[in-house]
Parts: structure tokens; sequence; C-alpha cells
């Protein structure tokens, strides 16, 4: 199976994990696969009173200059990880 393949089905299963993670591991999740799936963060960061989106920019921006294929692998760990 591919990386991307692989990268596919666990996008799948983040869907289906057995509990909820916590905020700290969704913007982790979240960072992983917008770093996977559109490089590094771009754009404005989101002003004061958008804390949510803020938050996620900032996590996403934290994982600059990391490659597609690192991330997807990373992403896929992650996932993996959370569904034991």
């Amino acid at each position: 199976m591919s990386l991307q393949d692989q990268f596919i089905q666990a996008q799948a299963d983040s869907k289906n994990l057995p509990e909820r993670p916590d905020n700290m591991t969704l913007l982790k999740i979240y960072a992983l696969f917008k770093q996977a799936s559109s490089g590094d963060a771009g754009g404005d960061r989101p002003g004061f009173t958008d804390m949510v989106g803020r938050a996620k920019y900032d996590a996403w921006a934290a994982l600059a200059g990391t490659d597609k294929e690192a991330a997807m692998q990373q992403y896929i760990d992650l996932i993996t990880d959370l569904q034991a």
C-alpha cells in the first residue's frame, strides 16, 4: 500500500476513533493533515477574536519546513496510535 493510500485510509479511520482525542491532539491531527495536503501554512494569521482559527493556524505554522511525505507518515502514525 502506497503512502498516499495509507494517508487516505488514516483520514477515514480518524472519523471512527474509539474516543475523542483531547484538544492538543486534535490540533496536531489538523496541523499534520494540512501540512501533508497543502504544505506550509500560508495566508494571514486569524485575528485575536478567532481563537480556534488562531490555534489551528499556529499549530500548522509550527510544522513549516516539514515535507509532505514526513507529515503524511506522522499523521498515519498518530491515527494508528489513537486507534489502539
